[in-house]
């Protein structure tokens, strides 16, 4: 005889949040000290993974995030970077809204001289969207 009824223990189990599911929603973007100050450089950060929900539908959407800017004073630490990426998993948030928003926190986080965020999202329904902004620190 088959039941559908799962064990009370792998049932609660998946009732509680788990560790990586915390660290999401934890997350916050850290930054540590530029080593070099003074010194332009670029960093460029591809994050090949984002996913969050359509507004409207409340499909998924994917894409690849890039980020890349010029530290100023502050480096992002990248663990805490992938885990800011990751809390847009199931947030309906359009594609335009995304980008802005992390390069709104980006620059909150770090105050770069310069940053860039293009979001490259996966073509759905024969529409290709790339959504591209940019952030310039006055004198």
């Amino acid at each position: 005889m088959t039941t559908d009824k799962l064990p009370e223990s792998l049932t609660q189990a998946s009732q509680e949040m788990k560790y990586g599911e915390r660290d999401i929603a934890e997350g916050k973007l850290i930054t540590f000290p530029n080593p070099r100050v003074g010194r332009r450089y670029d960093i460029s950060i591809t994050l090949p993974e984002f996913t969050c929900k359509c507004p409207f539908s409340g499909y998924p959407d994917f894409a690849t995030i890039y980020v890349t800017y010029i530290p100023d004073e502050r480096v992002v630490e990248l663990k805490a970077l992938k885990l800011y990426i990751n809390s847009y998993r199931d947030r309906y948030i359009s594609h335009e809204e995304s980008a802005n928003q992390i390069l709104d926190d980006f620059v909150a986080a770090c105050d770069p001289l310069e940053a860039t965020v293009k979001a490259d999202f996966t073509p759905r329904g024969n529409v290709h969207t790339v959504v591209e902004v940019r952030h310039y620190k006055h004198p």
